[in-house]
């Protein structure tokens, strides 16, 4: 009942309704005021005996008895319609102002938001994305507007401000290697460094980090515009993802890194297939597994699980799971971690592009699939990846 009468249209023909109801009891009560007076003025002008003969009609409730009628017409005087036009003229003297001011003030409930909207939108198309929309009195559908409109405007203040950053962080992480690349070939021409394999090996590294760079901020443009190229598929997750430690178990041993594998599903029994490109999922994992080898190596251990689980609203899932023993996210990516160059323009990165953990994020959502982070159970870092199985 309370949200019917949250609606717009809803409360808008109740105020219609209770006006018409109201100018209806004005005329009605119009009428019966004159009415009354006439009456008053008539009985007051009749003759000592035709009154006493009235109220004895009128006290055996003979007012409509032909002497009664005989009175009437005999001593009534003055317009027939004297009544029913002071009654009008009454009636529309209340009426015509309240149903002025009710419907001023109902237009003014409902222009009001409307009206901070428009003075919002000036001013974001003015490039002030700080301004938001005031709700002032409105309730119901309409403060579910201003809502909406507001969230709206903090999403293109959040999306801006990520665009300027991610603008910031591209021309620092491609002046690096350029600086580099610059610097180092200026040397070589000039003979201050020696032509050598070793010196080649350093500009190769920086061409290859600009390369990485460039691929990833292209894949992230693609799946932006929804148009990521995706051969989706039949797909054993668990199966992929042994495939996948398995080529990068020699890193491990490497880093003397400890791996905790739990594939607990059987592999071909088809419970852990999922509708996804099996090359988009490798790098997926490669990703996530790659981001420990180079932030969390220090832990010593890798988990990863592949599981068949239910969500809230028991629809089956498969999860995957991979978690690290490292000192975890850092303070300024726990509530963006997914966020591109979440890491402060300027600050130095050791390795990577900073573009991995959102290319995990991008891929998951472009397959169906959802990604989180948080905390693991030997204190580092744990990715958890979802995915609706294929029945």
């Amino acid at each position: 009942m309370a949200l019917g009468l949250n609606r717009i249209w809803v409360r808008f023909g109740l105020w219609i309704t209770a006006t018409v109801l109201v100018t209806i009891g004005a005329l009605t009560a119009g009428v019966l005021l004159i009415s009354e007076l006439q009456y008053r003025a008539f009985y007051k002008h009749l003759p000592d005996a035709v009154r006493t003969e009235l109220d004895t009609l009128t006290a055996q409730d003979l007012d409509d008895s032909p002497r009664a009628l005989q009175i009437y017409s005999e001593y009534w005087g003055g317009d027939l319609h004297f009544g029913e036009k002071w009654s009008l003229l009454v009636g529309l003297a209340v009426s015509l102002p309240f149903g002025l001011g009710v419907g001023f003030w109902v237009s003014r409930r409902i222009t009001r938001p409307l009206a901070s909207m428009v003075e919002v939108a000036k001013r974001i198309e003015a490039g002030d994305l700080g301004a938001r929309a005031v709700k002032s009195d409105a309730h119901g559908e309409m403060a579910a507007m201003i809502d909406t409109f507001n969230g709206m405007v903090e999403a293109l203040e959040t999306l801006e401000s990520e665009r300027k950053a991610t603008a910031a962080s591209i021309s620092h992480e491609l002046r690096t290697p350029l600086t580099v690349l610059q610097v180092r070939l200026h040397a070589l021409c000039d003979g201050v460094i020696e032509v050598n394999s070793a010196e080649l090996q350093v500009l190769l590294a920086q061409t290859a980090h600009l390369a990485r760079l460039v691929d990833d901020l292209h894949t992230l443009s693609m799946a932006d515009a929804g148009q990521l190229s995706l051969n989706r598929q039949r797909l054993d997750l668990a199966d992929l993802v042994g495939e996948v430690v398995e080529h990068i178990h020699p890193q491990l041993q490497m880093q003397d890194m400890t791996l905790n594998l739990d594939l607990p599903v059987e592999l071909g029994d088809g419970a852990a297939d999922i509708n996804a490109d099996a090359d988009r999922m490798r790098q997926i994992v490669n990703n996530l597994i790659g981001n420990v080898l180079r932030h969390a190596r220090d832990g010593r251990w890798l988990g990863v699980s592949v599981t068949i689980e239910s969500n809230a609203r028991g629809e089956a899932q498969v999860v995957l799971r991979i978690s690290d023993a490292g000192p975890g996210l850092p303070a300024e990516l726990r509530s963006h971690p997914f966020q591109r160059f979440a890491q402060a323009p300027g600050k130095r990165r050791k390795e990577g592009s900073g573009l991995g953990l959102s290319i995990v994020k991008a891929l998951t959502t472009s397959q169906g699939g959802t990604v989180e982070a948080d905390t693991s159970e030997r204190g580092g870092t744990r990715f958890t990846l979802r995915f609706p199985p294929i029945r």
